[in-house]
């Protein structure tokens, strides 16, 4: 066997965390609304995630102020700056109003 041990163990490395994940993991349950609403949108829309867009955006919110991920500006994480609660058919909607 290796000094590492039956399943490989710590070779003397120190493991690095990733730089973006789902960590720390919401063991307290704290924003399971946001994640409960953003999964019954995708059952309902085919798993169309651009059409729960404004769910997933609500939850990274709830994420990020109860500490369980870095806050970060939405731009970030590929929420425009003019796209805060609307769906790419609220967008097609205002376009075809200026019109």
């Amino acid at each position: 066997m290796s000094a590492g041990g039956a399943f490989g163990g710590n070779r003397g490395l120190r493991p690095v965390p990733p730089e973006k994940g789902v960590f720390p993991l919401d063991h307290m349950h704290l924003c399971d609304l946001e994640k409960k609403e953003y999964l019954n949108c995708l059952k309902s829309a085919g798993h169309k995630s651009e059409e729960c867009r404004h769910l997933s955006r609500k939850y990274l919110e709830c994420r990020m102020e109860k500490n369980l991920m870095a806050k970060q500006d939405m731009s970030e994480l590929g929420f425009g700056k003019n796209v805060d609660a609307g769906t790419k058919s609220e967008e097609k909607i205002e376009q075809t109003k200026e019109k």
